[in-house]
């Protein structure tokens, strides 16, 4: 018996979509790329965006015009608004919450499906005491072999007025301290390099367990911690933070523990205050400029990325180049800009969407340009260095690799051994593009002293 499961949406997704494969996988299904011969068809959806419902739709539909001539199971699990929830029963064999994902191999069987692990069920019993941490205690499949996400909380309290989160995985509710740890260090002891901490907000970690959990700074802390003890090479993220909870302290213990990567992602969504206001995003811009300040101070080597939503409800002329100079001021290494699109369920829905899909596709493309000419002129400035690099794969060029820098910027070099994927090299840069940089692999001979060589591979 096989199945396929596609995943749409954002990491957190991603990383739900890994313990989903790992349920399946321990009830005796195969994964398969080929849908049309999938016995189990599911998705990992996800709300937040029109066109990410649009992919739902279309394949289901797809899938079940196959039922015609075959017999096939679907489900659809992930961010779903209730809006989507009720066309989704009628159109998918099952539908569940992500937190009732341990009761997956009883809703398959109550189906009337008998899979070659149908006597049994691998999911430890804690996963059934508590639905909203449950989930947690499986063991995912990485799609991976060397970077791995790991969840450590779920839900959102900010309500952003145009952010549908809220409705579709609930309010803040952290994961155990001690399994995040625990799935931290086993990775390390597998031989990961990068790992990254999810959650809709991460910095407001422990908030909801006061006493119990400790604060986001201090499980930063024992992740470095962790990472001084094991004695390997590996760098941590986190995403994604919201700025009203972002502490300096936070960025001092970024800056204390070499395993945790000098990179900061903090949306910024709009430069306006008003329009930040609207959004209910509970800061004003010069909040947000003291911030980026200690990011530059406590972490001058950091790469700042961000997220920003043009053509809000009521945005203005002026506010969006409030949005324009922020974005110059701040100087951002990469900035993710959306288009407004309004959601149902979220706040924003019952405003009026009045900015012309025209004028946000200009102002769209005018950050855009903005964030390339600052960034071009970051990314030459670091022509001549050496930087240690992860590499990814394989290049669209032929004859190249692919990899990123531990500020996660994108970067390329001349070389085909397979090897390397995987590892972690030292490149010097040769030349560079608005939002990547090219270079080669420093011959030992060259390697700084206090660096590692490129060629010896970690």
């Amino acid at each position: 018996m096989t199945y396929h499961l596609l995943h749409l949406g954002c990491q957190m997704n991603q990383s739900d979509a890994e313990r989903v494969r790992a349920v399946i996988e321990d009830l005796g299904y195969s994964p398969t790329d080929n849908e049309e011969e999938a016995d189990l068809l599911g998705i990992v959806a996800c709300s937040v965006r029109q066109k990410a419902i649009d992919r739902v739709y279309s394949r289901i539909h797809t899938w079940n015009s196959w039922k015609n001539d075959r017999t096939l199971l679907t489900f659809v699990t992930g961010c779903i608004l209730p809006a989507d929830r009720d066309k989704f029963l009628t159109l998918f064999d099952l539908l569940f919450d992500i937190t009732e994902l341990p009761r997956l191999p009883d809703f398959i069987r109550q189906y009337g499906v008998v899979t070659p692990a149908a006597a049994g069920s691998v999911i430890p019993p804690e996963s059934l005491e508590d639905p909203a941490k449950g989930y947690w205690w499986i063991a995912p499949r990485y799609s991976s072999t060397f970077e791995a996400y790991v969840p450590i909380q779920n839900g959102c309290d900010k309500y952003c007025t145009f952010c549908a989160v809220p409705y579709t995985r609930g309010r803040e509710v952290s994961r155990p301290s001690r399994d995040i740890l625990g799935e931290v260090r086993r990775l390390v002891e597998r031989g990961y390099k990068t790992i990254t901490l999810l959650g809709q907000n991460v910095n407001s970690y422990g908030q909801d367990r006061p006493g119990e959990e400790p604060r986001f700074a201090e499980l930063l802390r024992e992740v470095g911690e962790l990472g001084l003890r094991s004695g390997k090479r590996f760098w941590v993220y986190f995403t994604s933070p919201h700025p009203r909870d972002m502490t300096d302290e936070v960025l001092q213990v970024i800056a204390s523990y070499p395993s945790l990567a000098k990179q900061i992602h903090l949306p910024l969504q709009s430069g306006d205050d008003k329009v930040l206001l609207r959004m209910n995003r509970t800061y004003e811009v010069d909040q947000y400029r003291r911030t980026v300040h200690a990011i530059r101070t406590i972490l001058p080597q950091a790469t700042l990325f961000t997220d920003i939503i043009v053509g809000f409800s009521g945005e203005t002329e002026e506010q969006f180049e409030n949005t324009r100079s922020a974005m110059r001021e701040f100087a951002y290494n990469m900035a993710y800009v959306a288009q407004y699109s309004p959601r149902p369920g979220a706040a924003s829905f019952r405003w009026p969407d009045d900015v012309p899909h025209e004028e946000k596709s200009r102002r769209l493309h005018a950050l855009n340009e903005e964030l390339s000419t600052g960034a071009l002129a970051r990314n030459t400035a670091l022509i001549g260095t050496t930087c240690r690099v992860l590499v990814e794969g394989p290049d669209r060029k032929p004859g190249y690799l692919a990899g990123r820098t531990e500020g996660r910027i994108p970067l390329r070099f001349a070389s085909m051994d397979a090897a390397l994927v995987g590892t972690f090299v030292d490149v010097r840069i040769l030349s560079a593009a608005p939002l990547s940089l090219q270079g080669e692999i420093v011959p030992i001979s060259d390697a700084a002293p206090s660096r590692p060589s490129a060629v010896r591979t970690v």
